[in-house]
């Protein structure tokens, strides 16, 4: 019998692809209960490729003893696209379907980072301006209260 394919779904974080799997459903039954892969193999190993423009990365194999299960790849470059694949066998079972590829792209810290500055520059740019007007009416540069002639006191 043939493992797989799990299911697998991806989100980006800095500079790392978060990853989700769902463990493939078995086919057997015991007391007509549908058993899962942890029932029958209590232990599963998984092994991610990583696909990126410079070819395929086959990460260290894991293992794992739950239906779903999360890992995190790091280190990874910002604003490149990855591409995901995981495969599960099990110590008695080396045939298996890896997950279809599914791809994104990490994210970076500069992109909040520009964000972080263009708000900062505003409110800095709005104090000065604000100042700026606060020292010219101080002045008299601008607003001027006339004083009225004699007469019409």
């Amino acid at each position: 019998a043939f493992l797989g394919p799990p299911e697998v779904s991806i989100s980006s974080c800095l500079n790392c692809i978060s990853v989700t799997v769902k463990l493939p459903i078995s086919h057997f039954r015991k007391n007509e209960k549908l058993l899962s892969l942890i029932d029958i193999y209590k232990e599963l190993d998984y092994g991610i490729t990583l696909k990126t423009l410079d070819g395929e990365h086959k990460r260290p194999r894991e293992k794992t003893t739950e239906e779903i299960f999360n890992t995190v790849i790091e280190e990874l470059y910002p604003n490149r696209n990855y591409c995901v694949s995981v495969m599960v066998t099990a110590s008695l079972n080396k045939h298996s379907i890896p997950s279809a590829w599914k791809c994104i792209t990490a994210d970076s810290v500069a992109q909040q980072d520009y964000h972080t500055v263009g708000i900062a520059g505003a409110i800095c740019f709005s104090l000065m301006l604000a100042g700026a007007l606060k020292c010219m009416h101080a002045g008299g540069y601008i607003l001027q209260k006339k004083s009225l002639p004699h007469t019409l006191v």
